[in-house]
This record gives C-alpha cells, sequence and structure tokens, in this order.
C-alpha cells in the first residue's frame, strides 16, 4: 500500500526504494493529541491509514523516550521530496507554490510583519495563473498568440512569482532563529517541569525536597531504601508507576499524611491503584526494612555506647518503655468475645484511654533508637496486659533493667524473666535513710530526663511521620493478613519507627 504523509503541504510517499520512514499515529491518547495538534488540520481526525513521514522529526526518526525533541514532530517546513521519489505532476506544483506562500505568510504574521492577502498586489495574478496551469497544455499553446497586452501581463506574473519565492528563500532564514528559539524554549519548559515533578532527578540533588516528601535526612538514605526493597518489588505488577514512585507515594502517605485521591492526582492514576500499592509497599517494608531496623540490641553494644546519666545509677539498663496512643475514625472490629475480655480489664488512667484509640507499647534504647513496637490494642486495655501480650517480656536477659517514668504493673511479668523493672526516681530502696536535699533532686532530675527521652522519641516519630498523629482511617486498622495478628495500621507504625532509625541519631538521653 502507498502511502502520503497527512501533513498539509508535504507530497511524500513510502514508493519503492524510498529512505524515508512513515510512521502511524500513537496509541496513546495524550501523546496521539499532541501530534494531532502538531499537525494542525483544524478538524481533522486521523485514521488507521494516516501517516507521517520522518522528514518532521529533527532527527529524521521519532523517538519514544518523552524527554527527547522528536517525541512530538516538530519540524514543519516545506518538506522537499526525496531524490528517488517520482516527480510531481502538473497540477501538484501550483499547490506546493502555494504552501510555500502561506507557510512565509504564517510565519510573518507571527513576527508582526504579516499581511492580509486582501492587500497582495498579486493576489489576482496568483488565481489567474493557477487557473491558466490548471488548463493544460492546450491553454498554454493558445496564450503563445496572444497580443502584446498578454504579453505585459505574463510579465507581471513573472514578477510576482520571482518575489513569491524570494520572499519565500527570505523567511527560511528567520524560521530556522525561530527553530531554535522554540527549542530553547522547549528545553527550558522541560527543566521547569521536571524541576517541579516527583521523580529521581528532581530529589537527587534536593536534600531538602527529600527530607519534606519522605522524612529521610538526604537521598542517599533514599536510595539505600530503595536498593533494599527494590528485589522484593518485582511481583508487584504497576504499568504507571516506577518502583521509586511506588517508594516515594508511600512515603509521602505516611509523611504528609496525604489522603489517596490526593496521591492518585498527584501521580495520574486512579485511587484503587494508589490504595493497592501503599498497602503492598507496607506489607515488603514490614517483612523487609523493620527487621533490619527495629531491632534488640546485644548488652555489649548497649554498655559500649551507654550514656553517661545513666553509667552510675543503672548501667545494666536495657530499655526505657512507655505507651502511647493514636486514635481512629471508626471503632475497631473486634469479636464479641475478645470485646468482652477487654472491657472487665482495667483501663488505665491515662489521657485517651477508651475505645476510640489504639495503644501502643514502645522500647527505646539510651542511645535514643527505637529497639521494640508493639502492636496495638484497644486504648482501655491495661498496660500490663499489653507489656505481656505482645512479646516484650521475651526480649529481656536475666540481668537486664527495665526503666519507666512510671508503674506499669509489670515489676513482677519481668521479674519472672530473670530482669529488674525500676521506675527512675523510685526511692523506696535507694534514697532511703539519705539526707534530705540532693539524693531526692537528683533523682527527680532523673525522672525529667528519662521522661523526656522517651517522649521526644516518641514526639520525633509523631514529627516526622503525621500519619501517626491520627485519627487513623478504618480501612487500616483490619488485620492485613490472616496469618498475621498485625493490622496495616501496626505495620505503619513499626515501618515509620524503622524509619527513623535510619535518620541521623534520633535523641540521645542527656
Amino acid at each position: 500500500m502507498v502511502h502520503t504523509c497527512v501533513v498539509a503541504g508535504c507530497r511524500n510517499r513510502r514508493t519503492p526504494g524510498t529512505t524515508l520512514s512513515f510512521y502511524r499515529f500513537p496509541r496513546d491518547p495524550e501523546r496521539k493529541q499532541r501530534w494531532i495538534a502538531a499537525v494542525n488540520r483544524e478538524g481533522w481526525v486521523p485514521n488507521d491509514g494516516s501517516r507521517l513521514c520522518s522528514s518532521h522529526f529533527i532527527s529524521g526518526k521519532q523517538v519514544k523516550n518523552p524527554r527527547s525533541p522528536d517525541y512530538v514532530p516538530s519540524v514543519f517546513t516545506a518538506v522537499p521530496l526525496s531524490s528517488k521519489m517520482k516527480e510531481p505532476g502538473a497540477l501538484e506544483v501550483p499547490d506546493k507554490q502555494e504552501a510555500h506562500v502561506e507557510a512565509a505568510n504564517a510565519l510573518l504574521f507571527l513576527q508582526g510583519q504579516g499581511r492580509s492577502t486582501a492587500d497582495d498586489p498579486c493576489q489576482e495574478e496568483r488565481t489567474e495563473e493557477r487557473e491558466q496551469e490548471a488548463v493544460g497544455e492546450e491553454s498554454s499553446s493558445s496564450s503563445l498568440s496572444a497580443d502584446e497586452d498578454d504579453d505585459s501581463d505574463e510579465e507581471s506574473v513573472s514578477d510576482c512569482k520571482k518575489g513569491k519565492f524570494a520572499q519565500t528563500s527570505d523567511v527560511s532564514v528567520n524560521f530556522d532563529d525561530i527553530l531554535k528559539a522554540l527549542k530553547k524554549e522547549n528545553q527550558t519548559l522541560r527543566e521547569s517541569v521536571e524541576k517541579m515533578s516527583l521523580s529521581e532527578n528532581s530529589l537527587r540533588n534536593d536534600a531538602e525536597k527529600v527530607k519534606f516528601y519522605t522524612g529521610l535526612p538526604n537521598y542517599f538514605v533514599l536510595e539505600t531504601v530503595m536498593w533494599l526493597l527494590s528485589p522484593h518489588m518485582d511481583r508487584m505488577r504497576n504499568m504507571k508507576l516506577s518502583k521509586f514512585q511506588q517508594l516515594l507515594m508511600t512515603l509521602m502517605r505516611l509523611r504528609l499524611d496525604l489522603r489517596n485521591q490526593d496521591l492518585a492526582y498527584r501521580f495520574g492514576v486512579k485511587v484503587a491503584t494508589v490504595t493497592r500499592t501503599v498497602h503492598q509497599m507496607i506489607n515488603i517494608m514490614s517483612s523487609t526494612l523493620v527487621p533490619t531496623a527495629v531491632f534488640w540490641p546485644s548488652r555489649a553494644e548497649l554498655r559500649k555506647n551507654l550514656p553517661a546519666a545513666l553509667c552510675s545509677s543503672h548501667p545494666d539498663c536495657a530499655v526505657i518503655i512507655d505507651c502511647f496512643t493514636v486514635p481512629f475514625e471508626e471503632p475497631v472490629s473486634l469479636g464479641n468475645q475478645q470485646q468482652q475480655q477487654q472491657r472487665v480489664l482495667p483501663s488505665s488512667q491515662g489521657v485517651g484511654s477508651s475505645y476510640n484509640v489504639l495503644k501502643y507499647l514502645i522500647g527505646v534504647a539510651p542511645q535514643g533508637v527505637v529497639t521494640f513496637v508493639s502492636r496495638g490494642v484497644l486504648g482501655n486495655a491495661s498496660d500490663k496486659s499489653l507489656a505481656e501480650g505482645c512479646g516484650f517480656l521475651c526480649k529481656l536477659l536475666p540481668g537486664d533493667v527495665v526503666l519507666a517514668t512510671r508503674d506499669l504493673d509489670i515489676g513482677e511479668s519481668v521479674a519472672a524473666r530473670g530482669a529488674l523493672f525500676k521506675i527512675a526516681g523510685n526511692c523506696q530502696e535507694e534514697t532511703c535513710g539519705r539526707p534530705e536535699g540532693s539524693p531526692l533532686a537528683d533523682t527527680d532530675s532523673e525522672t525529667v530526663n528519662v521522661q523526656r527521652h522517651v517522649e521526644r522519641v516518641i514526639s520525633m516519630v509523631k514529627k516526622r511521620y503525621a500519619m501517626l498523629t491520627g485519627p487513623v482511617e478504618s480501612s487500616f486498622t483490619t488485620t492485613s493478613e490472616r496469618t498475621s495478628n498485625l493490622s496495616i495500621f501496626d505495620k505503619i507504625v513499626q515501618v515509620a519507627c524503622a524509619l527513623n532509625n535510619l535518620c541521623i541519631s534520633a535523641a540521645p538521653l542527656e
């Protein structure tokens, strides 16, 4: 089949021996519309047989990379015929000349030098010329026997044609300048769009942007997390989002607590895609990142890096524990038996102890990193039931000291593991019989330091990842897997603590 280029004024055709390529219009709707706009034929819609020749691309061929200038055709000068093309017929010559003139007038008009064709003194001569050439050889032979007036008319037509071609050649130089300016403008716009976009290149050299969107201190840490998670993301089939975009979207969900509809607009995908991607990424990060960043350090490491504030008073301190709560939108759906059981448990007297919050037990090392995070329970559950049922006690070794700022009623449970539970500032054994003054002041100061230490770490995690401030959406409070008793939000809390540990020095004990 012989294909002809659809660009107005272009007569290139697919013939045997031609070196030109002819391309179908893209299937991608956005790119297809850009091609149609570039062709600039009012009211025209391409069909299956429409083709665009390679002469309209800067490099001579189309490029599927959106960053390339040949992603969309941009060369629309008068396209010369290939040396192997057939010679145009008599009827094609005036059309081609007219296309030259129309292109020249359009460029002059864009430069502010254009003028209406109604003011052209050669307009009537051009019209007569097209009519005469359309008649053929018979009319041309009869014109040879015309009188002197006809000769003068022919001279005026010839002069008009010369002026017409001279005008076209002059404008071609101006068109080159316009093309260079458009390329420069195009490059500037591409750089501006790239800078505003959420891509690897836009974040690579901008630490503040990385910190704002992900909570991580710089691109190196973000790249390290990407390297760690990438092998586990191969099973995630997402045609529109790259692996980096999937990770970035999840971190933005945790960091800024953006709703799924907002993220769908930002990344150009459907809400269902955002929901599925975030849930899958949280599961991957929970199984891969959390064991790497949230772990119980050895006793040797704890003693080696123990802050000076505890070296004399509690040299065997293994962890400092406390509880924090997160509100949620709707009551967690629990079985009747479990709900009845939790109602009879003694509730703690802290703020937010009710059915509309989730309670977590967090363990913080004296060095300022999170070493343990429990699963979430309803706020009315006692601290003792939470500590005994979350696996915290299994981490303790004989001789370990567990510090807290208040009584969590787990002294007997900790003692059963051979460890010792102490409340910072408790003077029942250590300060009895001492003179008033400095000992109590020292214990009060110690209590304040320990309390601030834990509160600072919890506050830092919540500040870095706003999703932990709540309220939690109901879709995140259901159990994510049948084989696990952790909900998606439980995993989110653990992932946030893991990411916080990757940042520089969380909050060392003073």
